[in-house]
């Protein structure tokens, strides 16, 4: 997954370009990369959906990281100066991470083969809520009391969803709670391990450690596609999970997260309509409730966020 900038037209500028002309400018590269990332993730989403009918979620984890893991080692090969960029400065980290990852990962596949996929996919945008919760209690950071109630808000909203004690519920769904708190964890580790290691280094170690992970939980249910479709879906599963992983680098590197936030809901629409065209599944009140309240919540925390962050530099 290069994190190259994306070319632009050489030659000298006209003219000195204004820090605001720059910033809006980078802004919306990075919202053009966040547009694609939404793509590949509810494709993603979709072909997950697909293919459980063919493969246990389990064995569809650890396929997925399999190639992915071979994808990206190959060049690892005959490339020394790649090589090079691979240090893990801190393996157990890497390892820890790696693991809330790949669990992360096989109870999202489980929630999304399990439940509607637009009600599973609400359940994965608590992440922030989670990362929010995590950084103050393992990293000192100071939550206020209007950051405190929007975790609270978005915890409520994932509650109206369960509705525990009213005969919907339905295991995966704290599966998908789960899914969110493991990415959580891994969140708030990468940054660190990124800065210190390169993001190659910490790509290929979630990968690899997924693949590790998942072996033992898939070895029951080993298989492959059995028909042509399934082969097919299983490839669009591996590019777009690739292409998501690359879009969602760039996007963020280029612009603010409180301005991509709101683009990543695109997802709840994409895969809603997926889900009634694909499956007939049209998400109920309680349902939509839920989600307008984790998403405000979801949203009120990134804006919060910038505004930290613009705080602490001036």
């Amino acid at each position: 997954m290069a994190t190259h900038p994306v070319p632009t037209p050489s030659g000298p500028p006209a003219g000195p370009v204004p820090a605001a002309d720059r910033h809006g400018h980078e802004n919306l590269r990075g919202i053009l990369w966040i547009l694609f990332s939404v793509v590949m993730a509810s494709a993603m989403s979709l072909s997950v959906r697909a293919l459980a009918g063919d493969m246990d979620s389990r064995m569809i984890v650890l396929f997925r990281a399999a190639v992915l893991a071979v994808l990206v080692g190959m060049p690892l090969i005959p490339n020394t100066p790649l090589r090079r960029q691979m240090g893990l400065s801190r393996p157990w980290l890497h390892l820890i991470r790696g693991a809330m990852i790949g669990f992360a990962t096989h109870f999202g596949f489980y929630t999304l083969a399990s439940i509607p996929i637009a009600t599973a996919s609400v359940l994965f945008f608590t992440a922030p809520i989670f990362a929010t919760v995590l950084a103050g209690i393992f990293q000192g950071e100071r939550v206020g009391p209007r950051r405190v109630a929007a975790v609270a808000a978005g915890f409520l909203g994932a509650v109206i969803i369960l509705r525990p004690g009213f005969g919907v519920f339905h295991p995966a769904m704290l599966a998908g709670l789960a899914s969110s708190a493991c990415f959580a964890v891994a969140l708030t580790m990468s940054r660190g391990l990124v800065k210190a290691d390169g993001w190659l280094a910490a790509y290929f170690s979630s990968v690899v450690v997924t693949v590790i992970v998942s072996l033992p939980l898939a070895w029951p249910v080993l298989g492959l596609p059995t028909s042509g479709f399934g082969w097919a879906v299983a490839a669009v599963l591996v590019v777009t999970a690739f292409g998501r992983g690359v879009a969602d680098l760039l996007a963020y590197r280029y612009a603010e997260a409180a301005v991509l936030a709101p683009i990543t809901y695109l997802r709840l629409v994409l895969l809603g309509v997926a889900g009634y065209v694909f499956w007939g599944e049209v998400p109920d009140g309680p349902t939509l409730a839920g989600a307008a309240v984790i998403v405000a919540a979801t949203l009120y925390i990134a804006r919060r966020e910038a505004q930290l962050a613009r705080a602490a530099k001036t």
